[in-house]
């Protein structure tokens, strides 16, 4: 029951995902909307690459920020950044189809070097850490689309621009 319910979660989110990279417009992928603000390109990359963390959770008993780079290099097109989505929540969702119960229980630890940032069962860390985190970004990325004057589709029903038509 557990299972299902992750499963349903992340099937969601991921396609609520999906539906607002489809709407980055590639003229504006350099733009940003304050001097401390990604760029929309920056962080769309980011929520693809928010997919490779959620992976972590499945194939690693922790993961260590210090290891990887503070930032990767913005994807440069939309296709490009829909790809990489659809390869990575492709990887997520067989990991997930495969797992079982006891080890969506198993402890996952979220580390920077000695600093433990978490640790929690998968299941918490995949809501956590991944899903909730991407849902985060996800909502930066549709104010970006609004102040850009792009229709933003909806995540939870209809969004002001759905609704208009």
């Amino acid at each position: 029951m557990v299972k299902q319910l992750i499963i349903g979660d992340a099937a969601h989110e991921l396609a609520t995902t999906r539906r607002i990279l489809e709407q980055l417009p590639e003229e504006h992928l350099s733009w940003k909307p304050h001097e401390k603000s990604m760029t929309l390109g920056g962080l769309a990359t980011h929520l693809v690459n928010l997919l490779n963390w959620q992976i972590a959770i499945f194939q690693y008993p922790e993961f260590d920020l210090s290891t990887i780079p503070l930032r990767r290099e913005p994807l440069e097109k939309r296709a490009d950044v829909l790809e990489e989505f659809d390869a990575n929540a492709g990887k997520l969702e067989k990991l997930l189809a495969e797992c079982d119960e006891k080890a969506l229980g198993e402890e996952w630890t979220l580390r920077h070097g000695d600093h433990i940032i978490l640790r929690q069962p998968r299941a918490l860390a995949l809501r956590t850490f991944g899903l909730s985190h991407m849902v985060h970004h996800r909502a930066q990325l549709g104010v970006y689309l609004r102040l850009l004057d792009i229709p933003v589709p909806g995540m939870y029903g209809p969004s002001a621009d759905e609704q208009a038509k």
